[in-house]
């Protein structure tokens, strides 16, 4: 039988980089065209995601997906069997008329041409930021919503605007935080915070407590993922994506104390009680804190061009907890690869970055 043909949108980004090379590997596709409004010279590729890229049966278009032209050419040749949406604005602190175009109007434009041209499935990747922060149970695909980002919120737009398109093949995939290779914005930003204490020569105190929910999902299960619900999944049905670990904030200071041989801890409810009143001023100490010791850091090993930052926004650093359910996906016969963040995947993970020179050599 021939293989698929899938369309990949967003696909330079830290899910799309690893789903591109997954697929690629797997001799899962005919042809997988990949869609970005970046490109691949100036995305910060490693060597195995460029061989990935340099695959004869992988097509790269420059495509601003928020133009209604860059649709058409995205889609142009098709139709493609499969098509995945991971595009869309990731940064948080942007106006919401810029998460509005790129999160919802995007999605639904892409996904009215992917109906158009009889696509068997339109993969959405939306996120697990859209339930309800709460500390009872892990929320399940059935749990209350409510969005505490931004980007969460208009991605719920989106799956409502599309759940609602009659003849649209659709699934849903809410991933908790994501980590692996190409990560910059799941746990990266806290592992760089931790990089900076190596400089600081000082114990690493975070906000809240241990116990603050920081699920988490590996990339490479993301991908695993993505390629089964679109080809096993019925229409309609969402999935969570987050392993069995429970991750919280005391289990990756332990991971982080180990992984910069540094001493880690939690400034206590007191000081957090207070700083949740004013949690801008809060969120710049923290900020002011790390920015100048990281760039101390790249300058004294000579990282010079890097996506790599220490920036926490307010919205990742208020006290919501990310406590997610993700076996209903092994109702369709998927194992996590990756149960839990474990240390030697975080040193591979920095390692690798190191190996880019966008990260300073500062491992134990």
């Amino acid at each position: 039988m021939t293989k698929p043909s899938i369309l990949v949108l967003g696909g330079l980004g830290m899910i799309g980089r690893n789903f591109v090379k997954y697929c690629v590997d797997q001799e899962l596709c005919s042809y997988i065209r990949v869609a970005d409004k970046s490109l691949p010279e100036i995305s910060y590729l490693n060597d195995d995601f460029k061989a990935a890229f340099a695959s004869e049966i992988v097509e790269f278009v420059q495509a601003d997906l928020t133009r209604d032209f860059h649709i058409e050419k995205a889609f142009k040749n098709g139709p493609f069997d499969y098509v995945f949406n991971l595009a869309g604005e990731t940064k948080c602190s942007q106006l919401e008329d810029v998460y509005a175009a790129k999160c919802r109007d995007l999605s639904i434009k892409c996904a009215e041409k992917a109906k158009e041209m009889q696509a068997k499935m339109f993969v959405e990747v939306s996120t697990a930021y859209v339930y309800k922060s709460q500390t009872k149970r892990p929320a399940d695909e059935q749990a209350d919503l409510e969005p505490w980002t931004l980007q969460a919120k208009y991605k719920l737009q989106a799956e409502e605007a599309l759940r609602a398109m009659s003849d649209l093949n659709v699934v849903f995939v809410r991933p908790a935080t994501v980590y692996g290779p190409g990560d910059v914005m799941g746990l990266m930003p806290r592992i760089v915070c931790a990089a900076t204490y190596v400089q600081l020569e000082e114990k690493m105190k975070l906000l809240w407590d241990e116990e603050l929910r920081v699920n988490t999902v590996h990339v490479l299960d993301v991908a695993k993922a993505l390629w089964l619900v679109a080809t096993q999944a019925q229409s309609g049905e969402v999935y969570n994506l987050a392993d069995s670990n429970d991750t919280n904030q005391g289990k990756l200071n332990i991971l982080l104390g180990q992984l910069f041989n540094i001493e880690t801890g939690f400034i206590g409810k007191l000081i957090s009680n207070l700083a949740r009143l004013r949690l801008g001023d809060a969120v710049n100490d923290v900020n002011d804190k790390h920015m100048k010791p990281w760039s101390d850091l790249c300058s004294t090993y000579g990282v010079t061009n890097t996506p790599l930052t220490p920036y926490l926004d307010k919205e990742l650093l208020a006290h919501h907890q990310l406590y997610i359910n993700g076996s209903k996906i092994q109702s369709l016969g998927f194992e996590y690869s990756y149960p839990e963040p474990t240390l030697e995947e975080l040193q591979s993970i920095v390692q690798g970055a190191i190996a880019q020179k966008i990260f300073p050599p500062v491992l134990v």
